[in-house]
């Protein structure tokens, strides 16, 4: 049997102005409980105001709670839960025996469907399917104590949820889909076991067939489904905070920022793996833990879009991880960012620009940052020829050579040759040489971006 908390994550949906919240009798009765709760009025009026507007983000169900973050008339963001009472062992096995008895009650429940007479017959076993007056209990990041607009607008946000799928009231009281299905599944066998032989409604058991035989006989399966096609938008994170106080040192929004991290890699590898070419191309280089905390701090932190450009010799690293910035928010992202800093040996001036390296190039852009290399005779002579062609005679500013890196005198402008033949644009800040865009295969343009912006 499962024992492992389940947990469903809806994405936010879109404004709703001018409909109802609740099409189902079930709906309504959900909402029906909370006004019956929810005394004030004007409230009420606010809370369906926040929901009709699209206040209400990504929505977690999970047993007895359901959680989400709502923006107040400030479009200030608040953590909100509603705690819905849960059915007790006991509740839960009349319940399951009231549905197995009637086959109605599963096809109904299978199709998304809620029947009114399997509440009236839960409710002649004494189980109160839906839930009542003190059924819902209020926690907002607002500070009030009792119910505020932000629970009723998360309230009136999940009637809509329900309305699409019953599974979800019955999340909220203990037991989600798949574990509900495996206990009706067991009771019905347990059930059609007892049946004697012979007797009325015994079914014998069909003859099993071995896999290796089935698959022999090719003819007889059907054929191999499509591959499925590329992923639109990396997956919806769940919320990770609940009601219990997280470990001593775990960082609950650093856990989230690396979920939507992942789902974010996840899709962007699917997407590479569907690509043309993709089984003839050379697996890409991995990732120094260095470079990694570079790359998730530049995800962290999307405070500016890549420069025009940035990041596509790495396989759009540079904005690979836009969705996870998003999850981790402003104050989350800042101490992410310093966490990572710290944790790859850099203060938070050279983090910052290793960030926009990475964003002007990804891997190649951090290396032409922090890679202080000599070029050897050929690529030393190619540079030569480039410099000497990408100027009119007399035209070309005064050039002082060190390693990779020529700086223009008396400018605080600088052109490093990369390992790649590209030329990348440094800006003098303070003390420290900083990237100023993306690489440029001419070097006079490259310069130039510089000269113009100083």
């Amino acid at each position: 049997m499962m024992t492992e908390p389940e947990e469903l994550t809806f994405e936010a949906l879109p404004p709703s102005r001018g409909r109802g919240f609740a099409r189902t009798w079930w709906g309504r009765a959900w909402l029906k409980a909370l006004e019956d709760t929810v005394l004030d009025g004007t409230l009420l009026r606010r809370g369906r105001g926040h929901a009709r507007a699209g206040a209400v983000g990504a929505v977690a169900v999970r047993p007895g709670r359901i959680t989400a973050r709502v923006l107040g008339a400030d479009r200030t963001p608040y953590r909100t839960d509603v705690l819905v009472q849960q059915l007790d062992d006991a509740d839960w096995d009349r319940l399951l025996d009231t549905i197995a008895d009637r086959a109605g009650h599963i096809a109904a429940l299978l199709d998304r469907d809620m029947p009114p007479e399997l509440d009236e017959d839960a409710a002649a076993a004494g189980v109160a399917l839906l839930p009542g007056i003190g059924d819902l209990h209020p926690e907002c990041g607002c500070g009030e104590w009792d119910h505020c607009a932000h629970t009723a607008a998360l309230s009136y946000h999940v009637a809509r949820l329900l309305d699409a799928d019953p599974f979800v009231l019955l999340l909220m009281r203990g037991r989600g889909e798949a574990r509900l299905l495996t206990d009706l599944q067991e009771r019905s066998s347990a059930r059609a076991s007892a049946v004697p032989a012979g007797a009325v409604g015994a079914r014998p058991k069909p003859p099993g067939v071995r896999a290796d035989e089935a698959y022999a006989a090719a003819g007889s399966l059907p054929p191999v489904p499509p591959p499925l096609g590329p992923v639109a938008e990396p997956g919806t994170p769940p919320v990770l905070t609940g009601g219990a106080e997280p470990a001593p040192g775990v960082d609950v929004a650093a856990l989230e920022f690396l979920v939507a991290d992942t789902a974010v890699r996840a899709r962007r590898l699917l997407a590479d793996a569907l690509a043309p070419g993709h089984a003839g191309a050379p697996p890409p280089g991995e990732l120094t833990v260095a470079e990694d905390a570079v790359r998730m701090a530049a995800a962290a932190r999307p405070a500016t879009p890549p420069a025009a450009g940035g990041g596509a010799d790495d396989g759009g690293a540079a904005g690979a991880g836009a969705g996870a910035g998003a999850a981790a928010g402003g104050g989350a992202g800042a101490r992410i960012a310093v966490r990572l800093a710290r944790g790859s040996g850099r203060d938070r001036g050279a983090m910052e620009r290793a960030v926009r390296a990475w964003r002007h190039g990804g891997a190649a852009g951090l290396a032409v940052l922090e890679d202080d290399w000599t070029p050897d005779a050929a690529a030393l002579a190619r540079a030569t020829d480039q410099l000497a062609a990408a100027w009119e005679p007399g035209t070309r500013p005064r050039l002082r050579a060190a390693g990779a890196r020529w700086t223009a005198v008396g400018t605080g402008a600088q052109l490093r040759y990369g390992r790649d033949g590209r030329w990348w644009p440094y800006r003098k800040e303070g003390t420290a040489w900083s990237p100023a865009g993306p690489p440029a295969p001419d070097p006079a343009a490259a310069l130039a971006a510089v000269l113009e912006d100083g």
